[in-house]
């Protein structure tokens, strides 16, 4: 004799809902997936199409005024420069929310950071910045004079003149996050084997890199 199982009507009930709550939930987890994939979507392709190059710098002049080390391995310096900022981008422009310019030698930095106002920089648009860079008794290595020293036999100065701060893009009336920028150039002077009588000229036009 075959057996007949039947179900109560509250079993059936009970199955229904469960069936239809995970319906539910798997509808809703669709819509949500496919709302946010179209967002990121719509972020890569405006990413892509009006992807910001970065600013570009070039260093107009520098001049050294003064670059002496004591016995005591004091260094005091002083050096005026102006760098050539551009905004490359057409639909792009850029806040500039924090500057700050330093020198340095050797890998040692030769001047205390020199902090610029902030600045805003519309499509295709160029600024000069200047800075006055100095130290007083500021601490170096034992070996800075010697290596002074010998370029200065070699008649030849390399300074690295770098700046580094925040900046945000604008694209209409949206404005990024703040995002970091390094800006590092080489310098170049030629001189002859006496010290030189202030001021000396660096190589001017020198192009520099920029990281973001």
């Amino acid at each position: 004799m075959s057996q007949i199982h039947a179900k109560s009507p509250q079993h059936c009930a009970k199955k229904k809902l469960v069936n239809i709550s995970s319906n539910l939930q798997k509808k809703l987890l669709y819509t949500f997936t496919t709302f946010f994939s179209t967002i990121l979507l719509l972020i890569l392709l405006v990413w892509l199409l009006l992807h910001p190059t970065n600013p570009h710098f070039s260093l107009k002049e520098a001049d050294v005024y003064q670059l002496v080390v004591s016995p005591t391995h004091l260094l005091n310096s002083s050096i005026q420069l102006t760098f050539l900022s551009t905004n490359p981008n057409q639909k792009v422009g850029i806040y500039y929310d924090q500057i700050q310019v330093y020198a340095s030698y050797k890998a040692q930095q030769i001047t205390l950071d020199s902090y610029l106002p902030p600045f805003y920089q519309d499509h295709k648009d160029t600024n000069l910045l200047s800075a006055v860079l100095v130290a007083n008794a500021l601490p170096v290595a034992p070996s800075f004079n010697y290596e002074l020293g010998r370029d200065q036999m070699a008649g030849r100065l390399v300074l690295n003149l770098k700046a580094n701060g925040l900046l945000r893009w604008k694209l209409g009336t949206w404005v990024s996050g703040r995002y970091r920028f390094n800006v590092n150039c080489v310098a170049l002077s030629v001189f002859g084997s006496s010290a030189p009588a202030a001021p000396l000229t660096l190589k001017q036009g020198t192009q520099c890199s920029t990281t973001i």
